[in-house]
């Protein structure tokens, strides 16, 4: 078979955050519920959550962009849960940092956005429960 007759298929696609204090990070994002192996040489780690992967690199970050991102609620990454209103309580009983509350959308789902200690934004959204 050659490798013209294979339908290539994309199996990933992670967010890389660039963090100041990798431990802080790592301890942030297991509230979360992400899971971390050891870091590689002190500077990177990758988290998994439900088969998704997260990337952490310690690594320098303009505060300006991060200001600016926040101020506009620009995302570095959002997230599609089932369950939302599950998800936003663990996160809240966790102590994850909320930067907008459990919010319905004008398109039927609900979400909510954290922010992380390096100022990465993720929004995490989903269809709501059924009354």
């Amino acid at each position: 078979m050659t490798s013209s007759a294979i339908k290539p298929r994309v199996t990933s696609f992670a967010p890389q955050f660039l963090v100041d204090d990798l431990d802080h990070s790592i301890a942030y994002y297991r509230k979360v519920g992400f899971t971390f192996g050891e870091p590689w040489d002190g500077f990177y780690a990758i988290g998994h959550l439900d088969g998704l992967d997260l990337h952490l690199k310690e690594a320098p970050r303009n505060q300006a962009e991060r200001q600016h991102r926040r101020d506009n609620e620009h995302l570095d990454a959002a997230a599609g849960v089932d369950g939302i209103e599950a998800f936003y309580e663990q996160c809240v009983a966790n102590g994850v940092a909320i930067l907008k509350p459990l919010t319905p959308t004008a398109w039927g789902t609900k979400d909510f956005y954290i922010e992380d200690p390096d100022g990465n934004i993720v929004s995490f959204g989903g269809r709501a429960v059924a009354d």
